[in-house]
This record gives structure tokens, C-alpha cells and sequence, in this order.
């Protein structure tokens, strides 16, 4: 019996909570120079998980940038966002990040989250919030599988969760 993906916890990233009018001049000049990515449309993510921006409300974006960038990413953002109303935090030691990879990582998610992952309904570049079990996450679609994101606090459940997620039934079913 074998895993049906494959489950890998990452080291480090950096991430940053970016809060603020995602319409306005000032913040998409600020997404574009951390990530070189255009301000994301609602559910996507441009760019990816190293280097990239996360929609993850009509007010607030997720900015991933090397973890050793974060600080110098922040500062920048400051300059440019003097003036406006915006919340930019390091977040980058307050979550973990999985990646679930293998041709049955869309089983292993629909197992733990109430979100349609069949391949025409979730496509590369989709990214969505919600809860796999317990634990409020956010994951997103690329080449490789997924990425999910969560508290660092719950991250030895979500490790638990996700592993135990990607075990085949004795019968080798998706059951």
C-alpha cells in the first residue's frame, strides 16, 4: 500500500500579510516591486510560493518573498505605501507551508477541505481559503500539486492531517 501523494513541509519562506485598497496605485506599484507580479485576481495567485502574491480578501493580500528578503521587502513597502491606509506585517514565522504532490494530491485535499478540486473547477493558479478538518488553511493549484498554508501553531496537525490524508485505504480506493 502506498501514499497517494506525496507530503513535504517546507523550510522558511517569507510571507508578508499586505492589507490596504488592492485597487489603489500606491499598493500595486508596492506588489509589483517585491514580487514582479501584478496585484492577483480574486482566488488566484501570480507568481508562486517562493516569489509571488496570494489573493486572500477584497482588503488583504499574502506577499511570499525569500525568507532573507522580508525585511528589506517591508521597509520598501513602507516608502511606498506612505500616506495610505495599509497594514504590512512579517508573517513568515507565524506559519508552515506544505506541498502535496503526486497524481492523487486533488484526493488527498477533497479529503480534508469542502472545495471542488476536480481539475476543470480548480486550475493551476487558483488559490482558495478555507479549513482542511479544523485548521483554517489556504492552498493553491501549481505544476507540482499544491501548497497549503497555515498557523505555525497547528502545523504538526496539518502535518498530521495531510499525511494521514494521503494513505491509501487497504483496498487501494480513494474511500
Amino acid at each position: 500500500m502506498s501514499d497517494l501523494a506525496t507530503i513535504t513541509r517546507a523550510d522558511a519562506r517569507g510571507m508578508i500579510t499586505l492589507r490596504g485598497d488592492l485597487a489603489s496605485a500606491a499598493m500595486k506599484k508596492a506588489v509589483k516591486a517585491a514580487t514582479g507580479q501584478a496585484v492577483p485576481k480574486p482566488g488566484k495567485i501570480a507568481g508562486d510560493g517562493a516569489r509571488g502574491v496570494l489573493w486572500m480578501s477584497p482588503d488583504e493580500l499574502l506577499v511570499m518573498v525569500p525568507y532573507a528578503d522580508v525585511a528589506q521587502t517591508l521597509a520598501a513597502m513602507d516608502k511606498t505605501l506612505t500616506g495610505q491606509h495599509y497594514l504590512a506585517a512579517d508573517v513568515s514565522d507565524a506559519r508552515a507551508v506544505f506541498t502535496v504532490a503526486g497524481d492523487h494530491a486533488r484526493e488527498v485535499l477533497a479529503r480534508l477541505c469542502p472545495v471542488d478540486l476536480h481539475a476543470d473547477s480548480f486550475a493551476i493558479g487558483d488559490a482558495r481559503r478555507t479549513r482542511f478538518a479544523q485548521v483554517a488553511a489556504a492552498f493553491w493549484a501549481h505544476e507540482a500539486g499544491f501548497d497549503v498554508v497555515c498557523f505555525r501553531s497547528v502545523g504538526d496537525y496539518m502535518d498530521g492531517l495531510l499525511r494521514n490524508a494521503a494513505k491509501a485505504s487497504p483496498t487501494g480506493a480513494f474511500g
